[in-house]
């Protein structure tokens, strides 16, 4: 698995990948509530050792502040210690970090050629509640 670094987890948490940042985000925060198969978080052991975090309180950090670089260093490790403690996690987690690394998984390509467009002309991915309040020219 390619590490996940701390400046694309403050990325995500700063929504700067727009809408795919937003629900790569959500997927990661759902990911982390889910049960910690080793034990609930940040309880002790049985031998008094202290427990590992499941990463909730970081990504709740993170998402307060994402522009503060310790907080997304706290959360990418604490991915790390979970995902080696967690085999079920790390599998989901790696599924989780390639598609954020790839953007949502659908890329978009605009192009227009040839001919002469007599109206608006939009390029982009996604959108919805669009109005164009045109009037039509008789002349042509």
């Amino acid at each position: 698995m390619d590490p996940i670094t701390a400046a694309a987890l403050a990325a995500l948490a700063g929504s700067v990948g727009g809408e795919a940042g937003r629900q790569a985000w959500q997927g990661l925060t759902a990911l982390v509530r889910r049960p910690f198969q080793r034990g609930a978080a940040r309880d002790a052991e049985p031998d008094g050792s202290p427990g590992v975090s499941s990463g909730e309180l970081e990504i709740a950090d993170l998402e307060s502040n994402p522009a503060d670089p310790l907080r997304a260093q706290a959360l990418a490790t604490a991915l790390g210690v979970r995902a080696a403690l967690d085999g079920e996690f790390r599998a989901l987690l790696e599924e989780w970090w390639q598609h954020a690394q790839t953007g949502s998984g659908s890329e978009v390509h605009n192009s227009i050629s040839g001919g002469t467009q007599n109206g608006p002309v939009l390029q982009g991915r996604d959108f919805s509640s669009l109005t164009f309040n045109m009037t039509r020219d008789n002349n042509h």
